[in-house]
């Protein structure tokens, strides 16, 4: 079975309260988080028709703060399909309600996995691509895997060459004594 990633694109928006701010006054980037992963988890769970958990978040970058009292929306799709995993991307904008100004504030991608009822990992739908940018979007998740792969593997301690690394952790805010 295969479906289009429009079957299960999920979005919502959330007013920004003065109790998801931070010390400093802006929204807490927690609070986000846990939206990005309540969205991802329904998105994933839209195409699947099954429960799904977070197996990995890739790289989560605040790019512009969020103010309280403005409208955070979170837009997201089902990228890539495994056998039972799938790549939802997810991007996050704020609006400030009185000029309108819309600001991109983050874009993640999280891999979910598909449940069954007792805990067991279950086949997923396949993805129809049938833009460039599905195609796009698939390809970029297929080289984001082979370049966790790849890194997961060159900082294993078994596989560690410490002279490779030392002239440049010199260059760095860092001493090192052994």
């Amino acid at each position: 079975m295969f479906k289009h990633a429009k079957e299960s694109q999920v979005f919502i928006t959330e007013l920004m309260l003065p109790s998801h701010s931070n010390f400093s006054g802006k929204i807490h980037g927690g609070h986000i988080l846990n939206l990005m992963d309540q969205i991802a988890f329904a998105c994933a769970s839209k195409h699947s028709r099954n429960y799904c958990v977070t197996a990995s978040v890739n790289k989560v970058d605040f790019l512009n703060p969020i103010e309280v009292g403005e409208l955070v929306t979170l837009k997201a799709s089902v990228n890539y399909t495994g056998r039972t995993s799938m790549v939802v991307g997810l991007r996050v904008e704020s609006e400030n309600i009185q000029t309108g100004k819309k600001k991109h504030c983050n874009s993640s991608y999280f891999t979910m996995v598909a449940k069954d009822e007792h805990g067991k990992n279950v086949p997923v739908p396949g993805l129809i691509l049938d833009t460039e940018q599905s195609i796009r979007r698939f390809a970029r998740s297929i080289a984001r895997q082979e370049q966790a792969k790849t890194r997961s593997s060159r900082f294993k301690s078994s596989e560690f060459k410490i002279e490779e690394h030392l002239e440049l952790i010199k260059t760095q805010n860092a001493k090192i004594i052994m």
